[in-house]
């Protein structure tokens, strides 16, 4: 007889969505049960956010050596890259912040970790291991996985993912990247920063389609400066083997290229992780890629059931997910009024320059009916990074000019992430871009970027 545990809330998955709400929901004194059958921290800790800067850090200190000359400083020979060495500094930082995680959850009372595979059995039941658990409340957490896009032969080669690369403990001959967003421009950087010939394949015009064009067009301009060689408009069509290495057939417009690559790292996406869950069985809806689909209090369409995190789709990025996991919490603890559709939710690509956002872009903003007013000042003219050797990039700031509201915020440029935040704290207390301008910045620092674009806002003619 299948034993079954009854608690006030299960939480399957354990991401940083899910992580932090089973905290918060045991501390509040419910039962709760975390259900994971990976490891605490989800992509982000594991395979993502953390991982991956941290060994892009070791490609920017490369880079900073191959430029040693520039500064005045001599260094004899090229630099050598050690992966298994940047691959074990990697390993132990995730593994320092994760055994955090574990110690936390050992030391909630009213929390208990069950390790493996859950599943709906019924829209109140979660069927793990030999166990059922059953609670009022489950919470869908289960995060998401690098997409297999419908390419020949993808399945009969060696590729590499965002998860499998960050276990390469060599520099790639020659590595093709298929797909230009952040994920594919931030491995493509990193590996031509440790001596890797890189070429990268874009389905669409520009690299990070998302973004501003000229925030792509400073990315696109500086990859070329580092020989990273882009196809734009190209469509990888095949791979096939070709003696040791990977034989890469692509086509753009009526031409086609090949190109022969000793890896090939793919970055066409994500899916998520809602195989498995029998969610049609209890009458939880998806849309057609199999992301869960929620209202604005996260509630699925099955009663008492919510989902957060990337499981439920755009946006994926782990502030939001902790921002989720906040609202819910309240939402079910305090029956309060959430509404997820008026935050302003940042987001940053870890290339160099850096690439940050927040709010509309122009097009959108104008699409959306405002007078537009544009305030934007490059890197280059400013002191601080002239200084630094760091003239790449601009800062842009899209306003309402009839109330002087900041719409939106652009940034490709060093420490653009960094930067981002000043705008976003202007956005969120409804400060202006004259607050911005008028407030006295440091001299020299990256910040009088931001601050000479807020005073230089004006209507495009």
């Amino acid at each position: 007889m299948t034993e079954t545990d009854t608690y006030d809330t299960i939480v399957l998955g354990g991401g940083m969505a899910g992580l932090p709400v089973a905290l918060k929901s045991a501390h509040h004194g419910w039962e709760v049960a975390l259900v994971e059958d990976d490891l605490l921290g989800g992509t982000c800790l594991n395979r993502g956010c953390i991982p991956t800067k941290t060994i892009i850090r070791s490609a920017e200190i490369a880079h900073l050596v191959d430029r040693a000359k520039e500064f005045g400083v001599t260094i004899e020979g090229e630099h050598q890259t050690d992966m298994e060495t940047v691959v074990e500094r990697q390993q132990t930082v995730v593994e320092g912040i994760r055994s955090g995680a574990y110690d936390n959850v050992e030391r909630a009372e009213n929390l208990d970790l069950i390790e493996g595979r859950g599943s709906f059995e019924s829209v109140s039941e979660i069927a793990v291991n030999d166990r059922i658990l059953s609670a009022d409340r489950i919470i869908v957490n289960t995060g998401a996985r690098p997409l297999k896009p419908p390419i020949d032969g993808l399945e009969e080669v060696p590729t590499l993912d965002s998860t499998s690369a960050l276990e390469v403990t060599g520099v790639p001959d020659y590595l093709v990247v298929v797909g230009g967003g952040y994920v594919g421009v931030e491995y493509a950087q990193m590996y031509a920063r440790f001596g890797a010939d890189v070429t990268l394949f874009q389905r669409g015009e520009r690299i990070l389609p998302n973004e501003e064009p000229d925030v792509s067009h400073v990315v696109q301009d500086v990859f070329e400066s580092e020989e990273i060689t882009l196809h734009t408009n190209t469509s990888v069509e095949q791979l096939a083997e070709a003696g040791e290495g990977i034989e890469v057939t692509a086509s753009r417009g009526n031409e086609t290229l090949t190109v022969d690559a000793s890896d090939v790292l793919i970055a066409a996406g994500r899916q998520p992780n809602s195989d498995g869950l029998n969610l049609n069985d209890v009458g939880i809806e998806t849309d057609e890629k199999g992301f869960i689909e929620i209202d604005e209090q996260y509630e699925t369409s099955a009663e008492s059931v919510w989902a957060v995190g990337d499981v439920t789709g755009m946006p994926m990025f782990t502030h939001s997910a902790r921002d989720d996991a906040d609202l819910l919490y309240r939402h079910l603890t305090n029956d309060e009024e959430i509404d997820r559709t008026d935050r302003h939710v940042p987001h940053a690509i870890f290339t160099d320059p850096e690439v940050a956002r927040v709010g509309l872009t122009e097009a959108e903003a104008r699409e959306a009916g405002y007078e537009v007013g544009i305030g934007r000042t490059e890197y280059e003219e400013q002191g601080k990074p002239k200084a630094l050797g760091e003239t790449d990039g601009f800062v842009k700031i899209v306003t309402d000019t009839e109330t002087d509201e900041i719409l939106g915020a652009h940034i490709v440029g060093k420490h653009g992430a960094e930067l981002i935040h000043e705008l976003i704290i202007a956005m969120e207390l409804g400060g202006t871009a004259s607050d911005v301008a008028n407030a006295i910045h440091i001299h020299p620092t990256l910040s009088e970027v931001v601050n000479s674009a807020a005073g230089g806002v004006h209507q495009p003619s």
